[in-house]
């Protein structure tokens, strides 16, 4: 399946890049990781993409699964100029808004390399389609998603930054810190009741001591899920509390995050 959405590329563009009417092509991608069959979600600017010539961003979804919501969250950062891939931790047609289901799906990860391999795999479909600067890769998680972000940096995978949404913190182990050469950019809320003040502390203390450059913002008055338009229904069909949005949150972070990548890869400008 092969969908076009026209855009106009104009102060988003990437620098050197003439101001033309565009297509946004987003299209599904089959492939494997340890036998299992995944199928993730590939978005970028038909008019920009040369052969290795754009910064890629790997968007990890929440634990819910590869949903529209990443994928829309895909196709904002292709409009930014950027090659991205939501990748599929779960496999084809995997996604739910049962916290039940979805703890299940990804309790299946936590603590183990499968994680991080099963990211890795994600990555080197975003590099196989060739548009792709290798030396220009980040990583953009989403809650659960936040924590196989990081794990796919502790691996030593080649990821220049690393970007959390309100995501479950894993502190990097001292033995892995070498092989660390991401930045990372933390968005936090201040009101999230599903990482405590000593998780917070445990990772942060874990990378002050390993010497990474890293950046942690707290959103006022915002729960966990705070980027997603669709947390406040989904905790009440599912009663589970202490998620919701928070638009200026959502807002505030997203140009955090424009910021940061474009900091990172001297690439695409920041939408105004």
């Amino acid at each position: 399946m092969k969908l076009m959405t026209m855009v106009m590329i104009g102060a988003l563009a990437a620098p050197g890049v003439p101001k033309v009417a565009a297509a946004v092509v987003t299209k599904t991608v089959a492939y494997e990781q340890g036998g299992v069959k995944l199928e993730g979600f590939l978005a970028y600017d038909d008019a920009l993409a040369t052969a290795g010539s754009l910064p890629g961003v790997l968007v990890v979804h929440e634990w819910w699964g590869l949903n529209d919501y990443a994928k829309g969250r895909a196709e904002q950062f292709a409009k930014l100029g950027y090659v991205a891939f939501a990748l599929d931790m779960y496999g084809p047609g995997r996604a739910t808004e049962d916290p039940k289901v979805a703890g299940a799906l990804a309790g299946q990860f936590y603590g183990k390399p499968l994680m991080a391999e099963r990211a890795r795999a994600g990555l080197d479909q975003l590099l196989r389609t060739g548009f792709v600067d290798p030396r220009r890769v980040a990583v953009v998680g989403y809650c659960f998603g936040g924590a196989v972000a990081q794990a796919l940096a502790y691996s030593g995978a080649p990821v220049a930054g690393v970007v959390v949404f309100h995501g479950s913190l894993i502190p990097l182990p001292a033995a892995q810190a070498p092989a660390v050469k991401a930045r990372f950019l933390i968005c936090h809320g201040a009101l999230d009741p599903f990482t405590k003040p000593e998780a917070i502390q445990a990772f942060k203390t874990s990378l002050d001591d390993a010497k990474v450059d890293y950046q942690f913002i707290y959103y006022s008055g915002a729960l966990h899920a705070f980027t997603n338009p669709d947390a406040d229904r989904i905790s009440q069909q599912a009663g589970l509390a202490g998620i919701g949005y928070n638009a200026a949150a959502d807002q505030r972070s997203w140009r955090a995050a424009q910021d940061f990548l474009s900091d990172l890869f001297a690439g695409p400008a920041a939408a105004p």
